[in-house]
């Protein structure tokens, strides 16, 4: 599905990812663990086509699109939910949601509505479609972007600290969100994350530090050396 090789990214003269290699396969979910400045947030965006990598290949679904734009991506299949949701604040909630719908040209050609099956993962989003964005809490925020992320029906979900500043039960609600979304359309989902029981809903994990990917493996052979080391608990 996706697969990262020999990645180097620069912001300017600051040499920030460092022959990061990584793969994510169908229907898996990969968490990225490390702690605040170490490139994760760097990686995400280049995989969007946010950045430009100085060296190194994306490939995703066998094409390599290491220079192909942000919305080429997107139109390919891959959803992206920045740090910080970047919802728009005086669009209401349905307005949010229709614009994912540039993500898919086919779906917004058709002048599809809403599918149920957004409501069924987020069922708050359905009572509050008239209101504006900015109104909603932050655990709604990123419930909103998730979904808005989701109308363009992409292959790959890649997201930035989704529970950050949430409160404990919208987490469980994001969390459980994810592993359906996964279980039933065999979406695969790259994660940035610092809650541990999030972290541990994935498949595998990459542990970053200085720029590189330094530890891997499946997240049910997480040690406590490797938490205590990458995780901000």
């Amino acid at each position: 599905m996706l697969k990262v090789s020999d990645l180097n990214v620069y912001y300017g003269e600051s040499h920030i990812l460092r022959d990061v290699d990584l793969s994510v396969t169908q229907g898996e979910m990969v968490c990225l663990i490390g702690r605040n400045g170490v490139g994760k947030t760097t990686l995400l965006k280049s995989i969007m086509g946010l950045l430009k990598p100085k060296t190194g290949k994306i490939n995703y679904t066998d094409k390599n699109i290491t220079k192909l734009s942000t919305d080429q991506r997107a139109k390919l299949g891959i959803g992206y939910v920045p740090q910080g949701r970047e919802i728009i604040p005086r669009l209401t909630v349905k307005e949010n949601l229709l614009l994912g719908f540039e993500a898919c040209p086919k779906l917004k050609k058709l002048n599809q509505d809403i599918p149920e099956e957004i409501f069924e993962l987020f069922p708050v989003l359905k009572t509050m479609l008239s209101r504006m964005g900015g109104d909603l809490s932050g655990g709604q925020q990123q419930q909103l972007a998730i979904a808005r992320a989701l109308m363009g029906k992409p292959q790959l979900l890649l997201l930035d600290e989704p529970t950050e500043g949430i409160q404990p039960s919208i987490i469980l609600e994001i969390e459980a969100a994810v592993r359906h979304i996964i279980k039933t359309t065999g979406i695969s989902v790259l994660l940035v994350e610092q809650h541990l029981h999030f972290v541990r809903q994935a498949d595998k994990y990459y542990a970053m530090q200085k720029g590189g990917i330094v530890a891997s493996g499946y997240t049910r052979d997480l040690s406590q050396d490797i938490i205590q080391r990458f995780l901000a608990v």
